[in-house]
């Protein structure tokens, strides 16, 4: 006690602490609260949550990333674990649950060996050695896949998306194939894909099946003038980042205009300037023209005098995907417009989509940027395949990108589980206790499986070791729609090798980070210091 009043000698009054194990205690009850939350949405026969905020907005999801991102989380560690679905997203796109309930797990096995008395920089050592080797054994247990093959492609989306509103929708999985393979870039023999190139654009009304593949790019804005045609094939397009209208004077210039003479001849100088800007579209040969600024209403009646379609307001990332797709320039100077600036596309027309007029800008000839215009009965169900289909862009551009994928459904976690228990024996030592507690924790993700699908998990964990000791049984995990384990290569459950490694690197780090905390002190911010002790004194003087 006398040690601990000479601890917090320095500190205030009342000042909040918690130190040690119930500190450790606190964090890892906190975490493994949050990874269960999520735990339950975990696999194709997963549940979905339904969050309402504040102001009575509901969010229904099983995105661990999106339940997590709208949960009101208040404690740091709770945070902690958030930025891991976050990063697993931001990275991936796909994995957040596993990669979040994988952390949670990771904390639960680290407790109990704390209560036997390890230190937690044990613990600490003995995961990062075990993370390390665990992704060189998912790597090792990878399977190639080839770019050509759009077949095994369209598997890992379909895998991607089982268990949310977008569930085993063939043509989804066909879209987002599409998409993929049209933005990829080789560079140096190895595959890039950026997928701020595939856009995302939502509408409520029809039905799933009607979400179409752009090749090219959806705006959201309608043809400014209802003189303009609303359909031109084999467009040439200008792309502007100025304004069609007569520039204002500086703000300190003055005009006097003193006749009604001089008064025409202003008017008719706007005219003037704004017909030469139309005629100058027009000599470069554009017949379509997007711009970012606005466009007055004299030269809009120019541009369809001229059968020239023009879109105003455009957003500058739709500006720079319209450029991607259509190989235009975008111009900053309406003089230096010329037929080498402009881009092409087979047709652009306005559409009327859900009562909204849309610009489609399609039959682009190597488009470089597409879109998606993704259509749904519901606000619900048209967000929850928006989800589904970023995750399942961002699980096929890493399995294109990695070169490498892994049968799913909890096998790949079984057979490298077991690697790890053979690899603990040749460590010896405490950190052995925390590889083993490692692959212990590996084996949550086909306990869930099997929970989500109504299996005894005990007894689906002592079959699924059993088939993994036999030659041809590294394929097999848990069939969540048959209820029992079988070889999951031929059901064609297919995840990319990234979703995993990235899943440890994120959980294994978050986890050994939460481990090393030993003390929470409740901070108090300068403006609430009491006089003499920095900050501000009492008369609002800074000390």
């Amino acid at each position: 006690m006398a040690e601990n009043g000479q601890d917090n000698a320095f500190m205030g009054e009342g000042t909040k602490r918690t130190r040690g194990k119930d500190a450790q205690r606190m964090n890892i009850l906190i975490a493994r609260a949050v990874a269960h939350a999520v735990k339950t949405t975990l696999g194709p026969k997963g549940m979905d949550k339904m969050i309402v905020d504040d102001l009575g907005d509901v969010t229904i999801s099983n995105d661990g990333a999106t339940i997590l991102s709208e949960m009101a989380i208040e404690h740091p560690v709770g945070k902690m674990m958030v930025d891991v679905a976050k990063t697993q997203d931001k990275e991936v796109g796909d994995g957040t649950t596993s990669a979040v309930v994988l952390a949670g797990t990771f904390l639960e096995k680290a407790e109990k060996l704390i209560d036997d008395s390890i230190h937690p920089s044990v613990i600490i050592n003995g995961y990062r050695m075990a993370a390390q080797k665990s992704k060189e054994f998912y790597t090792e247990i990878a399977d190639p896949i080839d770019f050509s093959d759009k077949k095994l492609i369209k598997t890992v989306a379909l895998t991607s998306m089982t268990g949310k509103a977008a569930e085993s929708s063939e043509v989804l999985a066909d879209i987002v194939v599409n998409a993929v393979t049209s933005v990829v870039d080789n560079v140096d023999k190895k595959m890039i894909i950026n997928e701020d190139n595939i856009k995302l654009e939502k509408k409520t009304g029809g039905s799933l099946k009607d979400t179409q593949l752009v090749s090219g790019i959806v705006i959201d804005k309608e043809i400014v003038h209802s003189a303009m045609p609303r359909n031109i094939a084999d467009a040439k397009i200008a792309l502007l980042d100025l304004a069609l209208e007569v520039r204002e004077p500086e703000s300190d210039a003055k005009i006097e205009i003193n006749t009604p003479e001089q008064l025409q001849a202003f008017i008719d100088e706007e005219e003037r300037q704004l017909k030469q800007m139309v005629t100058q579209i027009k000599n470069a040969g554009a017949n379509v023209v997007f711009t970012q600024k606005g466009i007055d209403d004299l030269a809009q009646h120019y541009l369809a005098k001229e059968k020239i379609i023009a879109v105003r307001r455009v957003k500058k990332s739709d500006m720079d995907a319209l450029a991607r797709a259509t190989g235009a320039s975008i111009v900053t100077s309406i003089k230096e417009l010329n037929s080498k600036d402009l881009g092409y596309a087979g047709k652009v027309l306005e559409r009327k989509i859900a009562g909204d007029n849309m610009v489609f800008v399609e039959g682009c000839k190597n488009p470089k940027s597409v879109s998606i215009l993704i259509r749904g009965g519901t606000e619900h169900v048209v967000d929850e395949a928006e989800r589904a289909l970023v995750d399942s862009i961002g699980a096929v551009a890493s399995a294109i990108e990695m070169g490498k994928i892994l049968v799913g459904a909890g096998s790949c976690e079984i057979e490298v589980a077991m690697k790890l228990r053979d690899y603990a024996k040749t460590v010896g030592g405490r950190e052995q206790l925390a590889i083993e507690a490692f692959a212990e924790a590996l084996e949550i993700i086909p306990r869930t499986l099997a929970e989500t699908a109504g299996m005894d998990p005990i007894d689906t964990l002592v079959n699924l070791r059993s088939m993994h000791t036999k030659k041809d049984g590294k394929y097999v995990g848990v069939n969540v729609y048959k209820s029992k384990v079988e070889d999951m290569k031929n059901a064609k459950v297919l995840e990319p090798l990234k979703v995993k490694t990235q899943a440890i690197d994120s959980a294994s780090e978050v986890a050994e980070m939460i481990l090393r905390i030993d003390d929470i002190i409740l901070g108090s911010s300068k403006a609430k210091m009491q006089p003499g002790m920095g900050g501000m004194g009492p008369n609002g003087m800074e000390m």
